[in-house]
Order: structure tokens, then sequence, then C-alpha cells
């Protein structure tokens, strides 16, 4: 075993009986991530990866591999509504011809903490004060960020909380990482590093803070229903599986360590090759039996596959976290834990076995029947012989200490939108703490990262800064664009929900020409009135109302639309639920459509705010009786499919 940081970890917390009995009496699955979705799926290769590792699901792109995927929000109880800010686990069960392989990852690429005898301090700290059991589900009290304040190792990770990437529109929306740097050996025996993606078919895309509060009383539920109505539509969710891969000669070529789990590789240095795809097309049937009870643990590797040494300190965890929150050391054998291979037949006259043994193997040494070749199936345990020179630990343990420099890249990496919903967000969080000395630890620690960053969050919690400020420990003088969201896929429409505001009088003809189009995209539409029943077109068409406006808010959409008709368009300018819905919508940055008489919605939205003019700006599509109505469907579904228009103006000017 190689012996630097990692190593020593690990061998301490084995030996040592405070930090053992620490790390097994944590018991985070109880804590945290109970709030959850999951889904049945498959994954297939696009092309074999023998060159770089040995474990066969990954060899034939014939081979169809069976999945279970699970998506989790960090600081949540079971209950808690899903729009919270808070990284999302995205965990990824593989069966696999040799056995289990579970890639218990992250939306956010990093960890708040090096080493994992920190971790349970972390997540304890995340959770509410002692004597007080208020705020729920939210990291914006004192000890959250004392214990941040303090642990500078946290600051990459925090950067990418206070962004929008931890409030994701849609799991399927939504990025995955494995987070640690993983380990492949091929036939040969030769090794490289690798990191695992996980890259939405749909773009990466965010909700806003404002829509995320809303939704917390709109619709608690609003990521677990999608996630379901996305699979019961057969629209499946997907993602390319995105491997960046390291020769192992080329460990120390970096600045930083790879067994580092605070930091990433950027894609600049690294890019990332798409090598498969995960299909998620079967929903659950049953919550308690698939979601709670299964137990993902990064112990389940396959020959081919290896963690590192500064992952090994999560595995000790994992055992204990699961015999503790499904009361048994056989938690392996309930069906969704159970590997599917014939290993599991050499197992007998244990505790919630339920598999049907036939014949009288029960040992790997056995010659009746031919027991050992027959169900042996898991190849060479053993797992690839590192040595570490002394110069190298030295040079590895310098690389730890480095807690800045990604941190201020993922700054620098931001557009401006994003860029502003980060201060923001950290205004918010540290105002809510209410001693002085931690907001001004953690402004010191941003002063390490950017000084225009430390200064506008300064000035938002009425901080000053001292005249004589000091140049950030980070010298960043690059960017890289793959941290952006501004960079994702802006071309589909699959799983967008487009509200219609509509009343008695609507104009049909161009409405029903858009909703077709809409559903054939992969978009649901829905009829949003005053009230619940029927409307009549203009024609004399009747059409069902699926939400009345008082139930709904234009945060459970991603665009509106207002078909014209005189009589419809009067009752909803009436309406104060209809003028709130687009005023949001636009606030929002949301496409907002309308055709004849229902630009007066837009307009009667505008003059109820603080603004003078009419509603501009892009996203913002008004058709009148000579235009044509496919140029006006394109149009909308192309601004549908740009997600958001941060650059509107005044947008922070309305009141909604």
């Amino acid at each position: 075993m190689a012996n630097f940081k990692g190593d020593t970890q690990a061998i301490k917390m084995v030996e040592g009986h405070a930090l053992s009995e620490k790390i097994m009496r944590f018991e985070p699955e109880r804590r945290v991530n109970t709030r959850a979705a999951a889904a049945h799926g498959i994954f297939q290769l696009y092309e074999s990866q023998c060159e770089y590792t040995k474990a066969v699901f990954l060899q034939d792109p014939a081979t169809v591999t069976p999945v279970f995927v699970r998506f989790s929000t960090l600081a949540s109880v079971r209950g808690s509504g899903d729009c919270t800010r808070t990284p999302r686990g995205f965990a990824v069960r593989f069966f696999t011809g040799e056995g289990n392989f579970d890639l218990v990852g992250s939306n956010l690429p990093v960890m708040y903490s090096q080493y994992g005898a920190t971790f349970a301090d972390l997540i304890h700290a995340a959770k509410p004060e002692a004597d007080n059991p208020a705020p729920h589900v939210s990291s914006a009290h004192n000890r959250f960020w004392d214990v941040i304040s303090l642990n500078p190792e946290s600051m990459h990770k925090v950067m990418w909380t206070m962004s929008d990437r931890a409030l994701p529109r849609s799991f399927a929306m939504m990025e995955g990482f494995g987070v640690h740097t993983f380990r492949f050996v091929n036939a040969r025996g030769k090794s490289y590093w690798v990191k695992f993606h996980w890259k939405p078919v749909l773009g990466v895309h965010s909700l806003v803070w404002d829509e995320a509060v809303k939704l917390a009383a709109k619709d608690a539920d609003f990521h677990l229903r999608h996630l379901w109505e996305l699979i019961d539509q057969r629209h499946f969710p997907e993602w390319e599986l995105g491997l960046q891969i390291v020769l192992e000669e080329d460990r120390y070529k970096f600045d930083f360590d790879l067994q580092d789990a605070t930091k990433l590789i950027p894609e600049s240095l690294v890019p990332v090759r798409i090598v498969g795809k995960l299909t998620l097309n079967q929903n659950p049937e049953n919550y308690f039996d698939e979601i709670e009870q299964v137990a993902f643990h990064s112990e389940n590797l396959v020959p081919g596959i290896e963690f590192n040494n500064e992952h090994s300190a999560k595995v000790f965890t994992d055992s204990d976290i699961q015999m503790s929150r499904l009361c048994s050391a056989n938690f392996t054998e309930l069906p969704l834990n159970r590997s599917r291979t014939m290993i599991d037949k050499l197992k007998r006259d244990i505790q919630l076995r339920a598999f049907r043994n036939t014949d009288n193997a029960s040992c790997e040494l056995y010659s009746v029947e031919n027991s050992l070749q027959k169900y042996w199936v898991a190849g060479d345990p053993v797992s690839f012989p590192e040595t570490l020179s002394s110069e190298k630990r030295l040079a590895t343990i310098q690389l730890f200490s480095d807690h800045f420099t990604q941190a201020a890249l993922f700054w620098r990496s931001q557009s401006a939108w994003e860029q502003n919903h980060v201060v923001a967000a950290f205004c918010f969080e540290l105002a809510k703490v209410s001693v002085a000395e931690i907001r001004e630890r953690m402004v010191a620690n941003l002063m390490q990262i950017d000084n225009t960053l430390a200064a506008r969050v300064a000035e938002g919690l009425g901080i000053t800064l001292p005249v004589s400020a000091s140049s950030p420990v980070a010298n960043i003088e690059f960017i890289e664009p793959s941290l952006s969201m501004a960079h994702t896929r802006k071309n589909v429409i699959v799983g967008r929900c487009v509200a219609v505001l509509v009343g008695n009088g609507f104009e049909g003809a161009r409405l029903m020409a858009l909703q077709e189009e809409l559903v054939a995209c992969g978009a649901s539409v829905k009829m949003i009135g005053s009230r619940l029943g029927e409307v009549k077109c203009s024609q004399g068409r009747a059409l069902q109302i699926d939400k009345s406006l008082a139930t709904v808010g234009s945060v459970m959409f991603d665009a509106v639309y207002i078909p014209g008709g005189h009589r419809s368009v009067e009752a909803l300018c009436k309406d104060a639920n209809a003028v709130l819905f687009v005023k949001e919508a636009y606030k929002h940055g949301k496409a907002v459509a309308a055709s004849n008489e229902g630009g007066m919605l837009i307009t009667r939205a505008a003059r109820s705010s603080v603004m003078s003019d009419v509603f501009k700006g892009p996203g913002v599509i008004t058709a009148g009786p000579n235009t044509p109505t496919e140029d006006f469907v394109r149009s909308f579904i192309d601004a549908v499919a740009a997600h958001r228009f941060s650059e509107r103006p005044d947008m922070g000017a309305i009141v909604a």
C-alpha cells in the first residue's frame, strides 16, 4: 500500500479507535440523500474500451447492461422539497456480468473535503442548529458557514454550490460526475487514471433562485414528478458517458493531484471522450422497495476498475451506513442490491436470503459439479500494485495545499449572469449568518479567489474591504468553457412544459397549430384558465382547462403563450393571477409569446410593474394577423429551446 496522505488516513481509520468510532457512527444515509427519485434503464457502449480497462461491460458495444439510477438531494429529509440549493446525488448501479458496479457520484464534480475524516463534520454542519430546528434543509446559518470559513479546501465546492448548478431545472437536464478519480486497468496490466462524466442529452439547464423559492410552495415534488412524467410519456431521459483518461506516467504533469477530490481536471487539458449512452426507460413500481432500500456502495467494483487511495476513506463508511440503515449486514440480499451473476449462488443460509440454491456448491474450493468453474466469474481480484517514492509524496502534499486556484477558474469561467447569481447567493446565505466574524472570514476567503467577487459580496453584506487588499492567491489566466451553462445545448425542447393562458373566446387556429408542433417536438402543453372546466374558442370549439391560475405559477413552466381573442384576453387582464404569471415568466427570462390581442396581457403585465415601457428584449415573441403561423411557431420553439434570456433589460426591477 502506498504511503502518503490518503493511505496514512486509511490506516489511521482502521487502527485509531477514535477515528474508526467516528466513521462507524456516522450514518449519512439516515441524515442526507433521503429525498430521492429513481428509475431503471440500460447502458450501451458506442465503442470498446478494451484498450483502457478489462471490465467486461466496457468491452463490446453490442452488450446491453441493465442499470438502476438514483437521484437525491444532499441536505434533505424525506418530505422536504425538491428545489433547495444543495448538491444532488447521481448514483448509477450497473448490473454487469462480473457483479454490481456502483458509480456513486454527484451533479457537482468536487467534494467539500479532501479527507474522509472531516466529511462527517461538514455534513453535520449543514444540519440545523442543535438547540433550534430552523433553518430546515438550508445551509444559511451560523454553523455551516463557520465550518466552511475555517476549511478553505471547501471553497471550490462552495463556488459550485452557490451557482445555479445547485438548482437544476430537472434531473434529466443535470450533469453527473463520478467526482473521485478512478483507476482503469486493462488486460495487460497497464493502468490509467479516469474521471467519469454524465452529459445530459437535453443539455445542462437550471432554475434561478427566485423560481426555486416559489416552487417550494407551488410544487414541492417538481423534480420527482418531471422524471416520472418523462418516462411515462416515453421521452426517456438520456445521458452520454464521458471519460477523461490520463496515462499513469502523466499523473504528476498537473498543478493538482489527481486523487484530490476537491479538484477537477479541466476539459481543455484532458478532453472528455464520449463512449456510451445511459437511458432511463422504466419507472419504479414501489417507492420503498426500490428507492428506499437500494444500497449503493462505493466498494462495488468490477475487475478493471479500482478506486484511488484517497477514495478509500469513503469506502470504509459505506458498509456501516448501509448496515445501520437497512438493519442487517446482509443488505446485499435485497432484490435491487443483489448481483445478477452466479456469484450470489455461493451464499447460503443467511438472513434476507431469498434466492433459492438448487445445488451443493457453497464455497469456491469445491470440486463437485465443477463448482469453481461454474460459479466463480469475478476474475482476478488483485488490485494494481502502486509504489510511490518520497519525492512524489512531498509533491503530492504540496499540491493538496492549493485551495483557491480551481475556485478562481470556476468563477472566471462563468458568464456575466452566472456570476451575478453566484454573488447574490453568497449575499443571501451570509446575510443569514448572525456572527460578524464568520462573515468577515468568508469574505477574506473570497479575496483569495478574486477581488471583484469579494468586493461585490462585501458590498452586499456591508463589509468594508481593507484599502491595501492583497492580490488573490489564485492567478488564473484562462477560462474553461465547459464550466459555464452558457455553452450548453440549446436546440431541443423535449421535456419542456408550455403554459397557454386562455379564456372563453380565445383564438383557436394558431393555438392548435402551435400545440401540434410543440407536442411533436417532445414538449407538453397545459391549458391554464381562471377556473377549471371548459372554455370555447371564438369558433365555438370547446377546450378543457388543465389547471386553474389559482393553483399554478409560471415557475412550474418553461414558457407561456397567450392566444388572441378580445373576450379571452380582456378577462385575463382582469385576473391578477394571469398578470402575475406573465410578469414572473418575463422576470425569470422565459419565452413569452402572444398573438393578436394576446399582446394586451403582456402590456398589462408591464404597466403593472415598476417599468413604464412594454416588456421587450429577446425571447418575447408577438404575432399580428398577417404574421405567418409557421414563422411564429418556429420563433417560439427556438425561444423555448434557449431556456432562458438573462440579458433582458430591467429584469431585476420587476416586482413579481
